[in-house]
């Protein structure tokens, strides 16, 4: 029996008319189908060593890559739903079109990349890995950000962001570009960065209003160093010129205290 006849084995029949296998590439027809069914084709593919998968047709399908733990290519071709590489460990996703609510919701390590609009709480508690999206963002992105020893995620926004950027950030990096904005105009974004306390929103200009407890700083060279690595991938990801967007002054956005709310707590 030939590899790819022994992995179909494991697809469910009613699934067999969704999924190709050719040479470790899975491709997998997604229209009408439950996101169960999905996600436990991904499962099958992702243990049995498939190093890349496209998959078709998705609409609205939830937790798609979902607590993978393999590093395998992920192409989608649609709109996935909510809880896009939720607690992912490994894989590389790329959504060629918008993603919706939770995208990296908790991911450990891996990559996103949406080439189109991330919705509400995009790097939700995001402990690893890296997020590119090419245009703008919803509510509550990066929210509870946090970062370990060698563990530091990295969000990257092309466009901009609603209100409440980097809410109770403690660690990682946000990157806001604004490449969406005239001359002069600013994100209209409230609250960025209520309790702050950790990690770093950098933003390309001076586009954001600072929430309370943060304070705006001139970046130095190993801000740069950082600033331009990321660039420099948003830029291969969506095909945008590295020097236009670097033309323009970069600052820091990082806490006034490292305990916000110090002052609520008992003694």
């Amino acid at each position: 029996m030939l590899e790819e006849e022994k992995v179909m084995v494991e697809v469910d029949t009613k699934l067999l008319p969704y999924v190709k296998v050719e040479n470790e590439v899975w491709t997998i027809d997604a229209e009408g189908m439950h996101y169960k069914d999905l996600n436990h084709l991904l499962r099958i593919a992702s243990s049995s060593g498939a190093e890349k998968i496209g998959i078709h047709n998705v609409c609205g399908q939830r937790y798609i890559g979902t607590d993978l733990d393999a590093e395998v290519e992920i192409d989608i071709y649609g709109i996935p739903g909510n809880d896009l590489g939720a607690f992912m460990n490994g894989p590389a996703i790329t959504v060629h079109g918008n993603a919706q609510d939770g995208c990296g919701n908790t991911m450990n390590e891996g990559k996103i990349v949406v080439h189109g609009h991330a919705g509400d709480i995009t790097g939700y508690s995001m402990r690893g890995g890296k997020i590119f999206v090419r245009d703008d963002v919803g509510y509550r992105v990066g929210i509870h950000m946090k970062e370990y020893q060698s563990k530091k995620p990295q969000l990257v926004i092309g466009g901009t962001a609603q209100d409440f950027l980097g809410e109770y950030m403690a660690g990682g990096v946000i990157l806001i570009l604004g490449l969406n904005l005239n001359e002069g105009e600013c994100c209209t974004a409230r609250f960025v960065g209520t309790g702050l306390h950790g990690g770093v929103i950098y933003e390309r200009g001076n586009i954001l209003k600072l929430g309370k407890g943060t304070k705006a700083m001139k970046v130095g060279k190993r801000d740069m160093r950082t600033i331009e690595s990321l660039v420099k991938e948003y830029c291969e990801h969506f095909g945008v010129d590295f020097a236009k967007v670097m033309s323009m002054p970069f600052r820091k956005i990082v806490p006034v205290s490292k305990r916000p709310y110090e002052a609520l707590y008992s003694t």
